[in-house]
This record gives structure tokens, C-alpha cells and sequence, in this order.
């Protein structure tokens, strides 16, 4: 885990690669195209990239027009501006009609850091599960990323795929195979499973090695479709290790950990423990202290663990 790429990065260069191979794609950014990296396709396919200036809901509603007509539309801008900002067109214009609208959101969750809470979007993944249609995308890596990226232009009809600000580790070698809908399973557990998403992958695996040392073994899941949920794969998580604990650079409500809840209570009840943000905004501040003082860190995930194993016995 030595090398680290921001998910954003992949991202763009994603877009470049599908441009060359597929004269229907279209790029279309919020005067963000440096931050979110569609620069890359922008510089190569001028013709097909679109900067709509600072106008968040005309983009999205451009973007169903060009779907409508039979373009493979890729949006992007911040998470809380593409989810937040521009709901209602998401809601009405794309997820509603089911048009083949990607929308490529970038500095999600509290690693944007600096910007503080105005710009870190700590919700977005529950508006966007909450949509019908909506396929919602959290890439771990980079190699995740541009996995997902291709997989996601490949679906027919809306997908959500949240990006990230922070260099992250890379996981996943060049022949990562990751589907849409169907978890990755790093490693079986026999006392309790670690759930995550997104950038908390890195952490899981960190805190499976540290509980390991103790002793226990611990599996570990990647979690990177959160729409549709691998509902079978939890389940058989669940019925191995007896235990989840969740992980997710968002907030508890709503998010990955409230899925796996949910999912869990119907099909097969365990202890679950879900590591998120409180029900809080974030604040202006270095990624790593932020990651530190809102729990998001092995340490952390660490004592959940010995936590929900105590209440297992």
C-alpha cells in the first residue's frame, strides 16, 4: 500500500481512455474540470467535453437532453454540489426517466479537507441510494476506479460514482475484476467481518492485520457498489464471522452502515457496529487529523471490533 493515487485522478484518465474507444461519450463539468480531472478528456476531445460553468442543475439538465439523445454523458462536479445542489434534476430529469447519465462526484467526504464543511459532503451517498434507478459506485482505489468508471459506462441508465480529493492507497493489481452489484471479498473471517467503502478499504485491511496480532481472524469486504447491495455476500459474511463492523468516510444515516443494517436485520441478524461520521458536519482541517477526530482510522476500527466481539460472546 505504499503507492497512493487520488480517485479522482484515475477518474479522469478513465475518461480519456473511454473517449478514444467510444465516439458517444461526453464529458460535461462545473468550471471544476481541474479538480475533478476531466481536463485529461477535455484536452484530448475538445469537441465533446463541455464546461457549463457554475451551474451544477443546467448541467444535469443538459446532461439528460444529450442521454435522451443517445449520448453515454459523463457530469462532474463536487459530491455536495452534484448531489446536493443539483437534487431535484437528479431526481426528475435523470433518475426518474432512467437515462444513461454518469454522474463522476468528486471530493466526497471529509477528506477534502481544508474547505471544511461548506464542501464536504457527508450525505450524498444516502440521497443518491435513495433514488430509484440509481446504481451508486464507491471506488476503493485507483485501479477500482478505472474499473468502475468503464463498468459504469457499460450500464444502461444512472449511476452516482463517488470520488475523492486525498491520495489513497492503491489496493487492487491491474487485473482487478469488479462487478457492479457484487462485493470483493479480500478475506474470509471466522470472528468478525469489516465492511467498508471507498477509502476506508485501506483502513480495514489495516485493522484486520492489527486484529489479527490478537488473534483473531477477521475477513474483510469492499463494499463498492452500495446500489444495488450484494445482499447474498453480507449474508454469508454474516453467517461465517457472526459479526460486522462498517466502514464508510460518510455519515452513519443513511450510508453504507445503514444498508448493511438493514439488509442483515432481515436476512440474518448479527451484532453490527457501524463507523461513520456522527450526526455532525464536518470542519475545516488537515485530511489525516480530520480521519483521526471524527473515528475514521484503524485505531479506531480496532476498538469497535473488540467492542461488537464482546458483545458477540
Amino acid at each position: 500500500m505504499d503507492r497512493r493515487i487520488a480517485t479522482r485522478e484515475a477518474y479522469g484518465e478513465a475518461l480519456a481512455e473511454l473517449g478514444a474507444e467510444n465516439p458517444d461519450i461526453v464529458v460535461l463539468d462545473a468550471d471544476l474540470s481541474k479538480s475533478t480531472k476531466t481536463e485529461i478528456f477535455a484536452r484530448r476531445f475538445p469537441e465533446r467535453f463541455f464546461n457549463m460553468g457554475i451551474a451544477e442543475q443546467n448541467m444535469l439538465g443538459t446532461a439528460a437532453g444529450l442521454a435522451a439523445a443517445g449520448k453515454i454523458v459523463f457530469c462532474s462536479s463536487f459530491a455536495i454540489f452534484a448531489a446536493g445542489r443539483a437534487f431535484e434534476q437528479v431526481r426528475n430529469s435523470i433518475a426518474y426517466p432512467a437515462l444513461n447519465v454518469k454522474i463522476g462526484a468528486s471530493h466526497g467526504g471529509i477528506t477534502v479537507g481544508e474547505d471544511g464543511a461548506s464542501h464536504q459532503s457527508v450525505e450524498d451517498i444516502a440521497l443518491m441510494r435513495a433514488l430509484p434507478n440509481m446504481t451508486v459506485l464507491v471506488p476503493a482505489d485507483a485501479v477500482a476506479t478505472k474499473v468502475l468508471v468503464r463498468a459504469a459506462a457499460a450500464l444502461e441508465g444512472p449511476v452516482y460514482l463517488r470520488l475523492g480529493r486525498m491520495a489513497v492507497p492503491v489496493l487492487y493489481n491491474g487485473g482487478a475484476r469488479l462487478v457492479p452489484g457484487r462485493a470483493h471479498v479480500w478475506r474470509e473471517g471466522r470472528d468478525l467481518t469489516l465492511v467498508a467503502t471507498g477509502l476506508m478499504v485501506s483502513v480495514a485491511l489495516e485493522a484486520a492485520d492489527l486484529l489479527e496480532r490478537e488473534g483473531y481472524r477477521v475477513g474483510v469486504m469492499d463494499v463498492h457498489t452500495i446500489k444495488p447491495l450484494d445482499v447474498e455476500a453480507l449474508v454469508r459474511a454474516a453467517r461465517t464471522s457472526g459479526a460486522v463492523v462498517t466502514l464508510e468516510e460518510h455519515t452513519v444515516i443513511g450510508g453504507l452502515g445503514s444498508a448493511v443494517a438493514e439488509a442483515l436485520s432481515e436476512h440474518y441478524p448479527v451484532p453490527v457496529k457501524r463507523i461513520g461520521l456522527p450526526d455532525t458536519f464536518g470542519e475545516s482541517g488537515k485530511p489525516q487529523e480530520l480521519m483521526e477526530k471524527y473515528g475514521l482510522t484503524a485505531r479506531h476500527a480496532v476498538a469497535a471490533a473488540r467492542e461488537i466481539l464482546a458483545r458477540k460472546a
